[in-house]
């Protein structure tokens, strides 16, 4: 993942673990968990706290995290992945709140109904996580599989939007 050359960065200390936030310009590119895999190496970007849609961003995961909000409302640049990825980020965010769907009928929805693994190895890269919900995407059996951010943290983050 190759990041904006003038991404800045924050960290906010979520219920669910201590997670980094990025932006460029005026655009979130990154949310990820501490020692999430596929976690990019920040330690050439500022950290700038008061960068204002990281202080947005996080304003609303912490309601969100307190049962207050749904859904997020951010500029995001998803720029950061291919193509493919891209299209699959943007996928993750017709799943609404408190629904799963399986990489299955995203792959189907996406219109590459044979590429399950690719848009499973593309969930996993998801570089705003929470936020573009990859979260929410199950087995074909209903199971939890596979986190970037843990499954523990998958199962919470499934449970706080049914519980909400």
């Amino acid at each position: 993942m190759k990041l904006p050359p003038n991404t800045v960065q924050t960290d906010y200390a979520s219920p669910m673990g201590r997670m980094r936030l990025a932006s460029a310009g005026q655009q979130l590119v990154g949310a990820w968990f501490d020692h999430q895999a596929h976690l990019p190496d920040l330690s050439a970007c500022p950290v700038e706290p008061q960068q204002p849609v990281l202080l947005r961003a996080i304003e609303q995961l912490t309601q969100y995290f307190a049962g207050q909000r749904r859904a997020f409302d951010l500029p995001l640049d998803l720029s950061c992945g291919t193509v493919f990825q891209q299209s699959v980020w943007r996928a993750l965010q017709g799943i609404a709140p408190g629904s799963t769907c399986s990489y299955g009928a995203l792959s189907a929805q996406i219109g590459r109904p044979a590429a399950v693994r690719a848009v499973g190895a593309a969930v996993g890269r998801n570089p705003l996580s929470i936020i573009v919900p990859c979260h929410r995407v199950i087995g074909a059996n209903g199971s939890l599989t596979g986190y970037a951010g843990g499954l523990e943290r998958k199962s919470a983050l499934l449970q706080l939007e049914k519980t909400h």
